[in-house]
């Protein structure tokens, strides 16, 4: 649903309605469908909240959208839920009634685990307190920063705007391998490359930047609603020029944040935090949201997927901005990755090089595999009301 930025005056359907509230007075999702397009296609274009769900949770929850083959067998229509009227003052009233109950809840916790810590002290305080040390140090690699922010990237606004491009899966797993990565350290290789390029061009090299990588920690038995993962600060080598070297130095850097005991530390004490101070949640938000860049990479369905008997051929994702400069978002579906980068105006000065930076960034990890080339996902409007289908364009024209 995205159109790649031709003319900077003219906005793109998708990033009006990821800038636009949803209604909070109905559930917070919308769908909808853009009929019209060029060769009988049509795009369905859903804004979501991120309060309902993350990534992983949307595909388990989107998949009751999907069927698996053009003409599935009919099913039963699942019972609408009956409704009831609640106004603001009632929801209010709930929460008060279950606050005393969760506050005391909480305080019983905290105080049972430090009593029953301080106990393990007494009896074995060396290993005891060995261990604690060693936590809290974790929590410090963890959520403490791992460098200094980009000079360039620094302004924010309420302002963004998306570019898109695609790359055949193939590519980039033979690319990934060559140089003994992961899918997902070609996809952060290439978007360091472009990120590279980028302040070179504009006369601004660094070594490296901050880059928050969300990290799935969803067990079988989690709902498909609400969000679980934590957030991984990288150093991005975006000094690096080799890409494998690249590929090399994010799976190492991955390996080791993944194998922090205290990797999911933010959700761990997030019930004492709520009874902390304004001034304290302040001090700590600025500690955990220090990055420049989000990357996020969610596998959706390697195989065939229809909606109504109509093949979905490509998928893309907006991510929202929380507090970063640019949020990226790779999504692999049907034999296609998506690598869509959204960002805020007022830390990009020359969209137009962005633009050739990603592609020539991905291109460069793309080279290791072969010759696959990463090309901009274009949506030329056949109408006022309609999307096209992305254009394939040679290796010139993709430059």
């Amino acid at each position: 649903l995205l159109r790649r930025i031709g003319s900077l005056d003219e906005p793109d359907l998708a990033e009006v309605a990821a800038q636009s509230p949803l209604d909070i007075s109905r559930p917070l999702w919308t769908a909808t469908l853009i009929e019209g397009v060029e060769n009988g296609q049509a795009a369905l274009m859903v804004h979501l909240s991120h309060a309902v769900t993350d990534g992983v949770g949307g595909v388990e929850m989107f998949a009751n959208l999907y069927d698996l083959e053009r003409d599935p067998p009919a099913q039963s229509t699942a019972p609408l839920p009956i409704p009831s009227d609640l106004s603001p003052n009632d929801l209010m009233r709930q929460g008060i009634n279950r606050l005393p109950g969760t506050v005391v809840g909480n305080v019983r916790n905290v105080l049972f685990g430090a009593a029953l810590a301080v106990g393990h002290v007494v009896r074995d305080p060396v290993s005891r307190l060995g261990s604690a040390i060693d936590y809290a140090m974790s929590g410090a690699r963890v959520i403490g920063p791992v460098a200094d922010p980009s000079p360039l990237l620094r302004r924010r606004s309420l302002s963004s705007r998306t570019e898109a491009i695609d790359i055949e899966f193939g590519d980039l797993h033979r690319a990934a391998k060559a140089a003994g990565g992961s899918i997902n350290d070609a996809y952060l290789a290439g978007l360091c490359g472009a990120l590279r390029l980028y302040h070179q061009a504009m006369g601004v090299p660094v070594d490296t930047l901050p880059m928050a990588v969300p990290v799935n920690l969803r067990s079988d038995a989690d709902p498909a609603g609400g969000n679980r993962f934590a957030g991984v600060n990288l150093a991005a080598p975006i000094g690096l020029t080799d890409p494998e070297v690249r590929i090399k130095n994010i799976r190492s850097q991955m390996t080791r944040k993944r194998d922090e005991r205290a990797l999911d530390m933010v959700g761990a004490i997030a019930p004492v935090v709520s009874l902390l101070p304004d001034s304290v949640l302040e001090t700590m938000a600025g500690s955990i949201v220090n990055s420049d860049v989000q990357a996020s990479n969610v596998p959706v369905y390697a195989a065939d997927t229809f909606i109504a008997g109509a093949k979905v051929l490509r998928q893309y994702g907006l991510g929202p901005l929380p507090g970063v400069a640019m949020m990226v978002v790779l999504i692999s579906r049907s034999g296609y990755a998506t690598i869509t980068l959204r960002y805020d105006k007022a830390s990009i000065a020359d969209p137009e090089l962005l633009a050739r930076c990603l592609l020539a960034g991905f291109d460069e990890v793309l080279a290791l595999g072969g010759d696959g080339r990463a090309t901009p996902a274009t949506f030329s409007p056949a109408n006022k009301n309609s999307f096209s289908r992305p254009a394939q364009q040679d290796g010139s024209a993709a430059q």
